[in-house]
């Protein structure tokens, strides 16, 4: 493609390579219902998302058969730049959004970073430079297999891949929603639409065809629904106006569609179709949308940082992936002896005062007073001895070995906690195994409190967030705590310790001493002192 037709229109191939998958994976619409189900239960609140920033690390692949294809590396990060940006509410544009929309620009709390360490912990650039025969790509995934002239993903739960080439019929990028092939996982750029200098091009000079395509990559969808320019379409975000179909170029303010007045389209949102220079917010709920899948099909990738500042470049693979995750396997001895007295201004009440003082090192040994001599080999071993005898009146006798798939079935309706005749608790143990049945709330009228980020092995079951295989095995076991509330309290215990972790390393703003307060509160509940 020459400069003479070069893209003027925005035009993105991910609903293209949603509907190929739709029609050639029978696998994926399964898969997309789960996701789908996780990011609903954050939308209405039923979910308590990680704290803090995220911070992903990026390989870029350049794929490349002219001199102009072959982008430098100050273009590649202008690009990085720009998402720091994008992704952290720092670009200086926003202060365009109209006067009606500015309360729902949102901060992504996101953050990337090239890659420093190759698959095999390598010292690397995170650029990788393929030579092709082919003039241009389509958005068959071609440019990501190295057999059909691209370049072969690296792992895409460690990784986001961006392939940068020269995309043919005016496309200018196109991504991959969670859940599709591991191998094929990642977004594509056209190269004159990737970064703000080199061969990046005007309308689409500014970075933003990467900032959309990612937007994708974590599930977000098109602001109108992707319906046509019909009015019944939804992007499943509910600060977004209903939208009919895509603007373009530099629209004026309002722009009305679907009865939409008088603010009218949020065409300024990044999941538009309008010019680079045109689109300059996320929205709240977009941003829960996003971490929802963070949390949810892509929980694998990236690392937990402070939002206090963008950070530098730190060696993928020479650190945990999450402090929580490592935390979890060494966990402080005295996390809750020495929690501050005075925490800053919005801290969860009464912690310091009620939270056991030995908790991570020792569970007290009242914390719960009845459990069934048989608990598990895993089960903490100062839990005394016996439970209530009518706590479950009929379990099974290998209970302590296997738990039942239907956690929750037995318990008595007129017990302290009724999960409801169709509740169950039970995330996968393998956190790359795929979820079977889908995660549902361990008991009514309490949220749903995922560790924060991460899984690891050690933990209470429970305790394991619900990890979307796209790979490997799909008959992942699952495993339950033998008795219900034993396994729930173990569950938000190490919850607890996991934000107090946080806490003493300054990573919990007010959202995150929020989310503390709310496992507090559950904890409690659950009869926890």
């Amino acid at each position: 493609m020459t400069e003479d037709n070069l893209p003027t229109r925005r035009e993105c191939g991910t609903m293209q390579v949603h509907r190929r998958l739709l029609d050639t994976d029978p696998s994926y619409a399964r898969r997309l219902d789960r996701i789908e189900e996780q990011a609903f239960r954050a939308r209405e609140g039923m979910m308590v998302l990680r704290p803090g920033c995220t911070r992903i690390p990026v390989v870029v692949h350049v794929v490349w058969k002219t001199t102009a294809q072959n982008i430098s590396q100050a273009q590649i990060d202008s690009q990085i730049e720009v998402l720091n940006r994008d992704f952290r509410k720092r670009n200086p544009d926003v202060s365009g959004v109209p006067a009606a929309f500015s309360a729902l620009a949102a901060d992504g709390r996101l953050e990337f970073a090239l890659a420093t360490r190759d698959p095999q912990n390598n010292p690397h650039s995170g650029v990788i430079r393929v030579q092709t025969t082919r003039d241009s790509f389509g958005s068959d995934d071609a440019v990501k297999r190295a057999a059909t002239g691209g370049s072969d993903a690296w792992p895409s739960d460690e990784y986001l891949n961006i392939w940068v080439c020269q995309l043919s019929g005016g496309l200018l990028g196109y991504a991959q929603f969670p859940g599709g092939p591991a191998a094929t996982d990642g977004v594509v750029i056209t190269h004159t639409g990737f970064g703000t200098t080199g061969s990046a091009a005007t309308p689409f000079n500014l970075g933003r065809t990467t900032t959309h395509e990612i937007g994708h990559w974590l599930n977000l969808r098109h602001i109108w629904g992707d319906d046509g320019t019909g009015c019944s379409g939804s992007d499943f975000v509910d600060d977004t106006p209903n939208q009919g179909g895509p603007n373009y170029e530099v629209p004026t303010f309002p722009t009305i569609s679907c009865s939409n007045g008088p603010n009218g389209d949020m065409f300024m949102n990044y999941m538009d179709y309008v010019d680079d220079r045109a689109m300059f917010m996320f929205t709240e709920g977009q941003v829960t949308r996003m971490h929802a899948c963070l949390d949810g099909p892509r929980s694998a990738i990236g690392e937990s940082i402070s939002c206090s500042g963008l950070t530098p470049k730190i060696p993928i693979k020479e650190q945990p992936k999450d402090v929580i995750k490592d935390q979890i396997k060494e966990p402080p001895k005295d996390t809750f002896k020495d929690f501050p007295k005075d925490p800053p201004k919005d801290p969860p009440k009464d912690i310091p005062k009620d939270i056991p003082k030995d908790l991570p090192k020792d569970r007290p040994k009242d914390f719960i007073k009845d459990r069934p001599k048989d608990f598990g080999k895993d089960s903490p071993k100062d839990i005394p001895k016996d439970r209530p005898k009518d706590f479950i009146k009929d379990r099974p006798k290998d209970f302590g070995k296997d738990s039942p798939k239907d956690f929750g079935k037995d318990l008595p309706k007129d017990g302290p906690f009724d999960p409801g005749p169709k509740t169950v608790f039970e995330p996968p143990v393998d956190p790359k195994g795929a979820m079977e049945p889908p995660f549902q709330p361990p008991f009514v009228g309490t949220p749903v409190v995922n560790v924060p980020f991460g899984g690891a092995q050690g933990q209470q079951p429970g305790a394991t967030p619900f990890v979307l295989g796209t790979s490997g095995s799909q008959d992942a076991a699952h495993q339950h705590a033998p008795d219900p509330q034993a396994g729930l309290l173990a569950h938000y215990a190490t919850i607890l310790q996991s934000y107090a972790g946080l806490y003493q390393r300054g990573q919990l703003d007010e959202q995150g001493l929020s989310a503390w307060q709310q496992a507090y509160e559950a904890w409690q509940q659950l009869g926890g002192q």
